[in-house]
């Protein structure tokens, strides 16, 4: 009895064992799959920024100006076939004329997934902050020179490598022709950030759109710091952080600093008021001088000496990691 129990027993826990459901099988996980970013060139991106500083003071309707727009114009075509000049008429706070040019460089135009880029390619006609020579023109290679030099270099990357979202890359011609405070002049509202208001107001691209988009300016000097500007926190502070984390982990840390900082009228305030596309500035912000700006800005010592390759090298790889893993 004792045995057929036993037997009974096994054969039922036998019975009970093979009727009970199967356990699902594991969901088979796909490794992640690596991307490989490029490596900026902070060389090559220095070596445009010296280019450009080579025209002279790149004030519109100058003829430094005029031959920086064309060569601006032909380094892109070598990149991509899709260049844009985009031209319209300004009057600017002195009561002059002239035609404004803005460079658009588009990486797959076909793709609605789209970044922008920006950065404004004009220098200031004025020395307003210098202590000498103030109605002259600057160089500007910091302010407008560093931010276009770090986005050629990108534009030669795309060309190299194409990214898996469509990029459009935005310069801004007289972001610079701002009226000066102790101006003569009657007062003209909006006088700065000329370019960016017209395309803002006509894009180069019938109802165009980007999921967010990056301002650089003044990206260059050496150990240049970022913070968070108010303007780029209150209409794109995802963009920000993640920006920020980006460049952290890069290593960066030095340069795009977590503090908050003054909120700046730059090209990404009208971009974010008028088209609605969330923007930020990467902006130098330095504490220690009166304007929080470059100790150099908008003087004559805004030359290539204020020119460092580790900081444009840390905005520009920071980028690099930020539009390939999109």
């Amino acid at each position: 009895m004792l045995y057929q129990t036993l037997f009974i027993i096994s054969t039922l826990l036998i019975i009970g064992c093979s009727s009970e459901p199967q356990q699902k099988t594991k969901a088979i996980l796909k490794p992640k799959v690596k991307i490989e970013v490029p490596t900026f060139n902070a060389d090559s991106a220095y070596a445009f920024v010296a280019k450009q500083v080579s025209f002279g003071p790149r004030v519109i309707s100058s003829k430094g100006w005029e031959n920086c727009a064309i060569w601006l114009e032909k380094k892109f075509k070598t990149y991509t076939s899709t260049v844009i000049l985009q031209q319209a008429p300004i009057n600017t706070y002195d009561g002059k004329n002239h035609t404004l040019k803005n460079i658009i460089a588009s990486f797959s135009p076909e793709k609605n997934n789209r970044v922008a880029l920006f950065a404004h390619w004009d220098s200031r006609h004025i020395a307003d902050h210098d202590t000498k020579n103030q109605n002259k023109p600057i160089l500007g290679a910091n302010d407008g020179g560093s931010g276009v030099g770090v986005l050629i270099e990108l534009a030669r990357q795309f060309s190299i490598k194409n990214p898996k979202i469509g990029v459009d890359i935005i310069l801004f011609d007289a972001e610079d022709y701002g009226q000066p405070e102790n101006s003569d002049f009657p007062i003209m509202q909006d006088s700065w950030c000329l370019g960016s208001q017209y395309w803002s107001n006509n894009p180069h691209k019938p109802n165009y759109f980007a999921q967010y988009g990056i301002l650089l300016d003044m990206v260059g000097a050496k150990e240049a710091t970022f913070r968070h500007e108010q303007i780029s926190f209150y209409y794109a502070s995802n963009i920000l952080q993640k920006v920020w984390r980006k460049a952290s982990r890069l290593g960066f840390g030095n340069h795009f600093v977590f503090e908050s900082a003054n909120q700046i009228l730059d090209d990404h305030y009208y971009v974010n008021t008028i088209t609605g596309i969330p923007t930020i500035d990467i902006i130098e912000y330095d504490p220690a001088t009166e304007s929080n700006f470059n100790k150099h800005w908008h003087t004559h010592k805004d030359d290539m000496d204020n020119i460092d390759k580790s900081t444009l090298n840390a905005v520009g790889q920071t980028l690099l990691e930020v539009i390939y893993t999109e």
